[in-house]
């Protein structure tokens, strides 16, 4: 007999009581550092859970190498997303610098029309955080630009709210820039891609009815001409002084798109997409390369070598005196992603652990017991993901800790990884900033000047998303299998043992 069969199983208080202080420290570190609480404190949070949950463990007859095996399994279970997003990071800096995503953003500023504000604005804020893959960041920049739009006009301040938001998150939640993209393949064990591609069958209907929505409340609304005055305007043209626009720009966008399409695997798509775009950089944007690169000692080819190099590790820093352009653009780089990866390395270890110690599988057996069916399994994945976000109050660990509990129930029943990924995404993702203890909602509402709870009614894709992911599990539309030979296939979401 083994050592680790001598392990007792634990109950439901010592299940309760690493995730007890888990919540009471993410709650002090938001309480403490606000919307910084992700930059460190968070970690800390994750670690001294997971310190507890070891800690059960041992008392219940684990040993302390086995423990530690589970954390450096947990952890090398998110290695390959971990040089995605570092590959990310070298992405965005190497595109903004090439004139990749400013070409994006001034051809999104151009579908505005006053007549179609709502709409307007969430389409362009979708545009700019699918090419860029940060809702914050949009929120912050183009948001707060069309918050002032919107005031100049006469426009409601909550709607318009919603509407970024809602652009926002769409692109955030489809851009295979965004972290929490990489991070929710990752904690379900799918790849990267086929993640997005599955995710389009919830979330493009759902962008879809908000437009839709958004453009009938717009009938009422009765806004004035639109000048560059009013922001917007203003924005575009700086941009297109600081780098040169042109369709071509957008040539390494749809080289990663054609190699994401053709199933070409994540991490060499991004780093070629990367390289491309530091290669454009060189080629279309030189002076802004030079500029980069900040060292008149240089010959100009170098310089053009360094600045190009700089913005894959460091990202791209720019300095048009403009702030709302300087927040937009000033991003990037691998470094930029080193917070996020510190979050995923502590947050797995700790699902790790509670894994090991049998704690995860002692707090969802309830929850098991109730879900027969696929499409009650799936809903569980996202009533615990959106309940994870109240009460852990950030959205990586909605992601992170339900995507560890549930991987191996969907795995039992013969569900496909991207199943649960999404409805990581679904909800995880997307009701983040709906909960105005939440980091992501103390953040638009500070950012937006709108209370949460006062846009979160017009956050129309927000609350779409999770309700048609419900429903769509429960009608078990493109619902996939694992068939014995190890393929995807669709069935209809009939009900099942939970102990297959």
């Amino acid at each position: 007999m083994t050592e680790t069969a001598t392990v007792r199983e634990p109950s439901l208080v010592q299940a309760l009581l690493p995730l007890l202080a888990l919540i009471a420290m993410l709650s002090l570190s938001v309480y403490l550092y606000g919307s910084d609480s992700s930059y460190g404190a968070n970690q800390i949070a994750l670690l001294l859970a997971g310190a507890v949950a070891a800690i059960v463990g041992i008392r219940n007859g684990l040993h302390w190498d086995e423990v530690q095996q589970a954390i450096v399994h947990g952890v090398s279970v998110a290695t390959g997303a971990l040089f995605i997003l570092l590959a990310v990071g070298s992405l965005i800096g190497a595109w903004i610098l090439g004139g990749t995503v400013p070409t994006l953003i001034v051809y999104g500023m151009q579908l505005m029309n006053p007549a179609w504000f709502y709409p307007a604005t969430c389409l362009i804020c979708a545009l700019v955080a699918l090419a860029i893959g940060s809702s914050w960041t949009v929120a912050g920049t183009l948001g707060v630009a069309l918050m002032g739009v919107a005031h100049g006009l006469g426009l409601s301040a909550e709607i318009t709210a919603g509407a970024i938001i809602s652009g926002a998150y769409f692109g955030d939640k489809m851009s295979p820039l965004s972290d929490t993209t990489n991070l929710a393949p990752a904690a379900a064990g799918s790849e990267l891609f086929s993640h997005i591609r599955h995710m389009t069958w919830s979330t493009v209907p759902s962008i879809g009815l908000a437009l839709i929505a958004f453009t009938a409340i717009g009938f009422a609304a009765h806004p004035k001409a639109l000048d560059a005055d009013t922001g917007l305007g203003s924005l575009s043209q700086l941009i297109q002084a600081q780098f040169s626009i042109g369709p071509h720009l957008l040539i390494p966008l749809l080289v990663v798109f054609v190699l994401a399409m053709r199933k070409f695997p994540a991490y060499p798509t991004i780093l070629i997409g990367a390289l491309l775009g530091a290669v454009f950089a060189v080629l279309f944007q030189p002076d802004v390369v030079v500029k980069l690169a900040g060292n008149d000692a240089l010959s100009r080819p170098m310089a053009l070598l360094s600045g190009a190099w700089k913005s894959l590790f460091d990202g791209y820093k720019s300095a048009s005196g403009d702030a709302a352009v300087d927040e937009l653009l000033s991003r990037g780089g691998m470094v930029s992603m080193l917070n996020t990866v510190w979050l995923i390395i502590c947050a797995m270890a700790f699902g790790a652990v509670m894994e090991k110690a049998g704690l995860l599988e002692r707090l969802i057996r309830g929850v098991l017991a109730s879900a027969h069916s696929t499409g009650a399994l799936i809903t569980a994945t996202l009533a615990t993901s959106f309940g994870t976000n109240v009460v852990a109050a950030d959205q990586y660990i909605a992601i992170v800790v339900p995507g560890r509990i549930y991987r191996s129930e969907y795995a039992k029943r013969g569900l496909a990884p991207v199943n649960l990924s999404r409805a990581l995404e679904d909800a995880g993702t997307i009701t983040s900033p709906l909960i105005p203890w939440n980091t992501c909602g103390a953040y638009m509402a500070a950012t937006l000047g709108v209370a949460t709870l006062d846009y979160a009614p017009y956050a129309l894709f927000n609350l779409i998303n999770p309700l048609l992911a419900a429903v769509m599990a429960y009608a078990g539309f493109k619902v996939l299998h694992i068939t014995p030979r190890g393929e995807l296939a669709q069935r209809e979401a009939t009900p099942v043992p939970a102990s297959q």
